[in-house]
């Protein structure tokens, strides 16, 4: 296996990502989409979920295909960024025919970042304005970090943020990821140099330095974030995919495996606080023998710890930060 050319989930042919964000609120949104509707489902493993239209998702569920995923900060009020890009879907025509009507299907995710400095004495909700820029400004390249629905993010320790990786298999079929990284739980071991997710990195896609040969790791949980907050502000969401044609249930299933990116990356993962969820989407692009089913979710394993590992080290400082960015202590 090998990382696509860019590296980004954007390495599957037809789909676009596009971020927006407030830098006084400390928040943003990022929305995906495609040249055309795709099969998806998701999977929660996290104790405490913020979503929008994420039942529809289910394998025995009559909707076949959607037209976005949204994945964004802002709790509650974050789940409007959807509604942003339904805007923009219905103003270019896209959406599900029902008669003369035409209904965009957009499910979406959010993590809490309210408490992360920002301001947030908004009048409007802001997040529908951000959803519908992410939607206007996706294309098939864009920066990771802090930025989207990461600009706001915080692990344990460090700032969090937007990553993004690709794998492609030995058959030619792609598989990437997009998460935003606000864990409870710590991207890097103590000490803040190594990454968890240091055994599967690509080259030197998030410093190269190795993993950390210290004993007893996952014993340490101390939390700079707890520390300036409470345990509540938290959650990875993410959104894996690939190329090869899938089921809804297929989709399912890849979403689950997909899980175990967040568990090498994160220490502790899927905790009572985390709102831990994967959207998984096949572009249908090409048939696979069932054997490889096994092999995409392991890859989409694979690209999520790399996308979370890449969000925290490609996050940079801003004013009124509460945490550090990697780069900082790592200079």
């Amino acid at each position: 296996m090998k990382t696509g050319p860019k590296n980004l989930i954007t390495d599957i042919q037809g789909l676009r990502v596009g971020n927006a964000q407030d830098d006084a609120l400390k928040s943003g949104a990022t929305v995906l989409t495609a040249d055309r509707p795709f099969t998806a489902s998701v999977h929660v493993m996290g104790g405490a979920p913020g979503t929008r239209e994420t039942d529809l998702l289910a394998p025995d569920k009559s909707v076949a295909a959607v037209d976005a995923l949204v994945l964004s900060g802002g709790s509650a009020y974050g789940l409007d960024a959807c509604s942003g890009a339904v805007d923009g879907l219905r103003a270019a025509g896209r959406g599900f025919r029902v008669g003369n009507a035409t209904i965009p299907l957009v499910p979406g995710a959010i993590l809490f970042d309210l408490l992360n400095g920002g301001d947030k004495t908004w009048a409007d909700n802001p997040y529908r304005a951000l959803g519908r820029s992410a939607f206007d400004t996706a294309s098939d390249s864009f920066a990771l970090g802090t930025i989207g629905a990461g600009t706001g993010a915080l692990s344990a320790m460090v700032k969090g943020g937007l990553g993004s990786a690709s794998l492609q298999l030995p058959d030619g079929t792609m598989v990437g990821a997009l998460v935003a990284a606000n864990p409870v739980g710590a991207v890097t071991t103590p000490g803040d140099r190594h990454f968890y997710a240091a055994p599967f990195e690509m080259g030197t896609e998030y410093g190269g330095l190795g993993p950390d040969t210290t004993s007893g790791l996952g014993l340490d949980l101390t939390s700079r974030k707890t520390a300036a907050m409470s345990p509540r502000e938290n959650t990875t969401i993410a959104i894996v995919a690939t190329d090869a044609t899938l089921t809804k249930a297929q989709c399912q299933r890849m979403a689950v495996a997909a899980h175990d990116g967040i568990g090498r990356a994160t220490v502790p993962a899927h905790t009572p606080h985390d709102g831990d969820l994967v959207f998984a989407l096949s572009t249908d692009g090409h048939q696979v023998a069932d054997n490889m089913l096994a092999l995409i979710g392991h890859a989409a394993s694979l690209c999520l710890a790399r996308a979370i590992a890449r969000a925290i080290y490609h996050a940079t400082p801003a004013p009124g930060d509460l945490l550090p960015c990697w780069s900082d202590l790592n200079a």
